[in-house]
């Protein structure tokens, strides 16, 4: 069964850092773009970062503090956080967009794993 399973997320204080795991199975990732995303209370869905193989983009606000990572070995992408704030809570999800796809657009989701950063 193709899925992508989010893991790693949790509680952390403001300045802390926590790093995300996206895991697929029943497909292989290598050549997907990958995304990540997330909502946070009342909010709608926001882009994080758009990576393939060789390439990842951050969006402005975050970088410097957000970074992606591939590990093909095993299947998966990671996401690290660093220097949180209160205002980066919220469900945090990936997908992948499959190589060749007509029109392209992320075909796999994930559940999403809860971040809060809080005192």
């Amino acid at each position: 069964q193709v899925q992508l399973v989010e893991s790693g997320g949790g509680l952390v204080q403001p300045g802390g850092s926590l790093r995300l795991s996206c895991a697929a199975s029943g497909f292989t990732l290598d050549y997907y773009i990958i995304g990540w995303f997330r909502q946070a209370p009342g909010k709608e869905r926001e882009e994080i970062s758009c990576s393939s193989n060789s390439d990842s983009k951050i969006v402005e606000s975050m970088k410097g503090r957000f970074t992606t990572s591939r590990d093909n070995a095993k299947n998966a992408v990671h996401l690290q956080m660093d220097n949180l704030v209160p205002e980066d809570t919220g469900v945090y999800l990936c997908a992948a967009d499959p190589p060749g796809g007509r029109p392209p657009g992320y075909d796999y989701w994930g559940q999403g794993t809860q971040v809060t950063v809080s005192s």
